[in-house]
């Protein structure tokens, strides 16, 4: 059986965890797995956005498999991993295409930090999230301590991290960490509506524009102002007056379209 699952529809790919048995932890070779197909959309410039979802209705990721771990603590060096074969954020976020996570159950630790790495994230119902790091007595490598607070705010970062409690969907919605909830036979249609959405638009300008929002958002704000002038100068630069002009007809036409 396949950890993980790729399949396509046009210009969007669905990636999907696949050890619905395990709550879909993230064992060293599901890890790997995750990697390589993370890395064959990447290079694959018909692929304009990706869905990254869980099998089953039970989890999106419970994180590292624990029982994996407690066989060989050796194995808690992944939590530190930088190499995107052991850590799987960094599998998604060397992608330059837009990730969107279709949250269809629980994201528990890692699994939470999985979540995070996406670029906008759909939940399902059955959602929820859960930080156990306090509990599990493991301290957070791939990003959760520093994203979250960004997310939601320092205090209700801490409330989550230092509990171990979970949050459900309504209120992850509530609170910013997700972009809607829908019902769970309506998740994966959501979220590739959406991805088709943004795989309509030019792909070289929302690689870009994906590239920019994330770099800047890395720095304080005076720089990252600065490097958005730098950046768009550059870029255009290079566009001609009619290609505005044909971009605005297109984007005209197409809320015709959408206005029914």
């Amino acid at each position: 059986m396949s950890l993980v699952l790729i399949t396509r529809d046009d210009a969007v790919a669905t990636i999907t965890l696949n050890r619905p048995e395990a709550m879909n932890a993230l064992s060293k070779a599901l890890r790997a797995d995750l990697a390589a197909a993370m890395r064959a959309v990447a290079a694959d410039e018909g692929i304009r956005a990706i869905v990254l979802t869980g099998a089953g209705t039970r989890a999106f990721t419970a994180g590292l498999d624990l029982k994996e771990l407690g066989a060989d603590t050796s194995n808690l060096g992944a939590a530190n991993a930088t190499a995107a074969d052991e850590n799987p954020v960094k599998a998604i976020e060397l992608c330059p295409q837009p990730v969107i996570g279709a949250i269809n159950g629980v994201a528990i630790t890692g699994g939470f930090e999985v979540a995070l790495a996406c670029d906008i994230r759909i939940a399902s119902t059955n959602a929820r999230f859960a930080d156990t790091h306090a509990r599990v007595g493991v301290m957070p490598g791939w990003g959760l301590s520093q994203k979250l607070p960004r997310l939601i705010g320092i205090s209700r970062a801490k409330e989550l991290s230092l509990t171990g409690n979970f949050l459900d969907a309504d209120t992850a919605c509530a609170w910013g960490l997700v972009n809607r909830v829908v019902a769970p036979g309506e998740l994966l249609p959501a979220a590739q509506a959406l991805a088709r959405d943004i795989a309509s638009a030019d792909s070289g300008m929302v690689r870009a524009y994906k590239a920019l929002i994330d770099d800047g958002y890395a720095l304080p704000f005076g720089e990252a102002m600065a490097l958005e002038a730098e950046r768009s100068s550059a870029a255009n630069r290079a566009v001609s007056a009619d290609e505005v002009e044909a971009r605005r007809q297109a984007v005209m036409e197409r809320g015709r379209e959408r206005a029914g």
